[in-house]
């Protein structure tokens, strides 16, 4: 049985030194940015439309790209095109970086006609290619979990071993896992464990490029940001009377088009459809937003609460058969071409409703592990009430806890819930907090709490 007390932390002597992602290094080129000039000319424009006026140093700040070999040739295409002029520069100086740039007349035409076709000005993105590449090479498959770090991941849940036993195959499986059994027993904290389990980092683009076309990939909702890759460094040429900035000598510079993040654990519910599984196309933007699955690459899809979203529960599981047999998931563009994008996600079906009314032999059998969480046991329950009265400072009762057992669950046939000694001790506070007394568990107490929470459904 599961329930939470309060957030697993780590003994730092007890945790392995992890290291950061190697990002790759920054493009020295056009070339080896992955996207073609005609490209980055219409992104860069675009960028210094919406600014109004931008210095160089801010385009690099906003493409995530180095100016030398890559924005100074952009830029000095614009001029020559006679897209953009320079007004003057930031702080008065000299050096090319501080130039500030301006749309002209015929640039801000040109923009007219570009945002026709797409108004995406962020970050540059990296190619289908890179990212295919990457999600193989950080893919969950290479994730190993063995039955110490289970125990340690989970030592702040009552749960007992048969059941760690069984969630510790379902992680290293990285494929899928249906949990189901009653509301309350801690199914999606379990799943939540899980995804803690994938404690380390990988990396994630803010979006890719693909025939011209943009997916948004970085979600500040799903993706927890542990390091964003720094600028390049620059400092003053003290041999250069105006003060130009010059490049710091290095043999490697990250390329910033790249975050390094926390495994995702993308969580939706009941407010889940089918179409948020498919490229979102944002026809005012004329820019894709990477449906949740993507999002999860390398990380935990948990559908919670599965069966009560508005679309059929099979046409939800029909969506997921081909994913989950060939790790593939196949994503349409607007013009009708499919990309293969990989379906390098554990995918977690959570739900209070019976497996029979929701799903059939076939599916089953595609999903991988099933893990039933049932009520929990009359000492399972004790322990779990004993660890939430402590932390709450309620002086625990065994004497109490028999009488709230007799009167108010085998009396009334109630089952007992892994939630409800967290829910009953909160009530217990507020009903102590009212009347001005300390907390206890007591007969008078427990009655008030649980004639507050307990409602009689027939």
């Amino acid at each position: 049985m599961s329930f939470q007390v309060s957030q697993y932390i780590p003994d730092p002597d007890e945790q392995e030194v992890e290291t950061a992602p190697k990002v790759p290094p920054q493009p020295t080129s056009i070339q080896e940015t992955g996207l073609n000039m005609s490209f980055l000319n219409d992104l860069v424009l675009k960028i210094i439309y919406f600014h109004g006026n931008i210095t160089a140093n801010q385009l690099q700040n906003e493409t995530k790209l180095p100016f030398m070999n890559v924005l100074d040739k952009v830029l000095e295409f614009l001029k020559l095109e006679e897209f953009v002029d320079i007004i003057g520069s930031e702080g008065g100086g000299f050096s090319e970086r501080s130039f500030q740039y301006v749309t002209t007349n015929r640039g801000r035409l040109k923009v007219q006609e570009l945002l026709d076709r797409s108004q995406y000005a962020s970050a540059a993105p990296v190619p289908l290619e890179q990212y295919l590449a990457m999600v193989r090479k950080q893919s969950l498959t290479d994730v190993v979990v063995d039955r110490p770090t289970i125990r340690q991941a989970f030592g702040h849940l009552v749960i007992g071993d048969r059941l760690l036993d069984r969630i510790g195959p379902s992680a290293n499986s990285a494929r899928s896992l249906f949990l189901y059994g009653p509301p309350g027993n801690g199914k999606t904290t379990i799943a939540e464990g899980i995804s803690n389990l994938f404690s380390d980092d990988i990396l994630i683009p803010y979006a890719i490029e693909i025939d011209g076309q943009i997916i948004k990939i970085f979600d500040p909702l799903n993706h927890k940001v542990v390091e964003e890759p720094v600028m390049e460094p620059v400092i003053e040429d003290t041999n250069n009377p105006f003060g130009v900035a010059a490049e710091v000598s290095s043999d490697y510079m990250p390329d910033r088009r790249w975050l390094v993040c926390k495994r995702p654990q993308v969580v939706v519910g009941g407010e889940l459809i089918l179409e948020q599984l498919e490229l979102i196309f944002d026809p005012y933007s004329k820019v894709y937003e990477a449906p949740f699955q993507m999002k999860s690459n390398g990380g935990l899809f948990l559908i919670d609460d599965f069966g009560r979203q508005k679309c059929r529960p099979m046409d939800l599981l029909n969506r997921w058969i081909v994913p989950l047999e060939k790790r593939v998931d196949y994503l349409a563009l607007q013009n009708g071409k499919k990309i293969a994008i990989p379906f390098d996600v554990l995918i977690v079906f959570s739900t209070n409703l019976s497996p029979k009314d929701l799903v059939d032999d076939a599916f089953l059998r595609r999903i991988r592990h099933k893990i039933e969480v049932p009520n929990p046991s009359p000492n399972e329950f004790r322990e779990i009430f004993k660890r939430v009265a402590n932390a709450k400072n309620i002086p625990y009762s065994d004497d109490g806890l028999r009488y709230l057992i007799q009167e108010h669950y085998m009396k009334t046939g109630r089952d007992l819930r892994a939630c409800h000694p967290r829910d009953l001790c909160d009530q217990i506070l507020d009903e102590a907090k009212y009347r001005g007394i300390p907390p206890a568990m007591n007969k008078e107490l427990l009655d008030r709490a649980c004639a507050a929470y307990f409602v009689r459904l027939s």
